[in-house]
């Protein structure tokens, strides 16, 4: 398991506090398929060069600052928090229609995450560091079956 982060930084003489983003990740159903499509997309081409993950969005984040000192974004599956990557980079971008949009640039790294329900939502919101579901590993790094963690998390073991 990852180590946990306090949720503010110093940054010269100002405080910055750490901050998520929770996304739901269409047309995903699991952490497996999530997976994969990053894979497919390294094995054609089609993703970036250095390895990112980008996912575009309409919406930029006002918060980048805070976002960039640690944050991830949170997936949703199939009515669960389930996973999240690092988030690296936000970029200003323009899509084919010449709108303006926001490219969140993540690690390739997928972590799983003790599962937790959520309701459906659009586009992404905010989340607090205290309010996102801890990474599921081991001290050796294997994998809890995403069952036993969700478990042991409604039990307060997590």
């Amino acid at each position: 398991m990852l180590p946990k982060r306090l949720p503010f930084a110093q940054q010269g003489d100002k405080l910055i506090s750490m901050i998520h983003l929770i996304k739901l990740c269409v047309g995903v159903k699991t952490v497996d398929e999530l997976i994969a499509h990053r894979d497919f997309l390294r094995e054609t081409g089609r993703g970036r060069r250095d390895g990112l993950h980008v996912h575009r969005t309409r919406m930029s984040p006002k918060r980048k600052e805070e976002l960039l000192d640690g944050g991830s974004i949170y997936w949703v599956m199939s009515g669960k928090i389930s996973a999240r990557q690092r988030i690296v980079d936000l970029v200003e971008a323009t899509d084919h229609e010449g709108k303006s949009c926001c490219d969140i640039v993540m690690d390739p790294e997928i972590y799983r995450t003790v599962p937790r329900p959520k309701r459906p939502f659009q586009g992404w919101r905010y989340l607090k560091p205290e309010d996102a579901p801890q990474d599921v590993s081991q001290s050796d790094g294997e994998d809890l079956p995403p069952e036993l963690a969700a478990e042991l998390d409604a039990l307060g073991l997590l």
